[in-house]
């Protein structure tokens, strides 16, 4: 039995849901928070779409799917979701002002034991947690989408992260039933450093007319057996999240490497985020 009894997460997005999800489908009691109600139903909406496709798959029984729901709840007030929980994970938009708001209130009203993680993909998890009195018991914990398919997750240790909080973490990714990498808190940490130069490249070569978008993507998975190609997961990610990490690891790191090509602002500022709006490398729509 884990020794994980709830688990919070803050932000009922895509990733935020679907932490939520495999969280209880471990055996933990997983409270979803948003300061959106319409945010938290959509969320706890995707995670019974994904049960349902799961069962239709033959992955799991419908009997499963009612475990897993039952051990999901709505928590629209902050206290109350975070009361009692072992641990808190936040899974807002990359604005690191915004993330330091949400540790800083969680701070006030969790006890010093309880593990607090970021989902943040790029941004400075010492930074994070500077809005805290418990650097020591925070870290990041970077998930993959789709979050319930997606093996890996990448803890990352701040500057002030005790070992004692990063041996919990480890454990934590056991009972998620996820491979854990650690890195240091860098800049784009280890994944995505090296997805978005990937990524970026292959928009460089899209607008210099080296091949379409698809034989791009084609070369990485049936060349290198990439799961999917740079610019259909860039449609996955959101172009607009790609552009905010290029231009942040840009300024950070003086890479050329990052600087985020014309084509990708074009996309961003036309409104083709990718999936979730219909159209970006790709016609989802079609």
């Amino acid at each position: 039995m884990s020794e994980f009894k709830k688990l919070t997460v803050i932000g009922a997005g895509t990733m935020g849901h679907g932490i939520a999800q495999i969280a209880a489908a471990s055996g933990i009691d997983a409270v979803l928070h948003d300061v959106s109600p319409k945010a938290i139903e959509m969320g706890l909406a995707a995670i019974h779409a994904n049960l349902t496709k799961g069962i239709e798959k033959g992955k799991i029984t419908p009997a499963q799917k009612g475990t897993v729901l039952h051990r999901l709840h709505a928590g629209p007030d902050l206290a109350e979701a975070v009361a009692d929980a072992d641990v808190v994970v936040e899974a807002v938009p990359e604005t690191l002002e915004l993330k330091k708001k949400i540790f800083a209130e969680v701070d006030a009203i969790v006890g010093h034991e309880v593990l607090l993680a970021s989902n943040t993909s790029s941004l400075p998890v010492s930074r994070i947690a500077e809005a805290t009195t418990r650097p020591d018991r925070v870290l990041g914990l970077h998930f993959f989408n789709p979050v319930h398919l997606m093996p890996l997750l990448e803890i990352v240790q701040g500057e002030q992260t005790s070992s004692a909080a990063l041996a919990r973490a480890l454990v934590l990714s056991e009972a998620l039933g996820k491979e854990a990498i650690v890195v240091k808190d860098s800049p784009g940490f280890a994944s995505s450093r090296l997805g978005l130069v990937l990524g970026l490249e292959a928009m460089r070569m899209l607008e210099q007319g080296v091949a379409s978008a698809e034989d791009i993507d084609k070369a990485m998975t049936l060349g290198y057996r990439h799961p999917m190609g740079p610019l259909r997961l860039t449609d996955l990610v959101g172009l607009d999240v790609r552009l905010a990490i290029a231009d942040y690891l840009h300024r950070e790191l003086d890479s050329e490497a990052f600087r985020p090509p014309e084509i990708l602002r074009r996309l961003v500022d036309e409104g083709r985020l990718g999936k979730k709006s219909g159209r970006g490398f790709y016609d989802w729509d079609s």
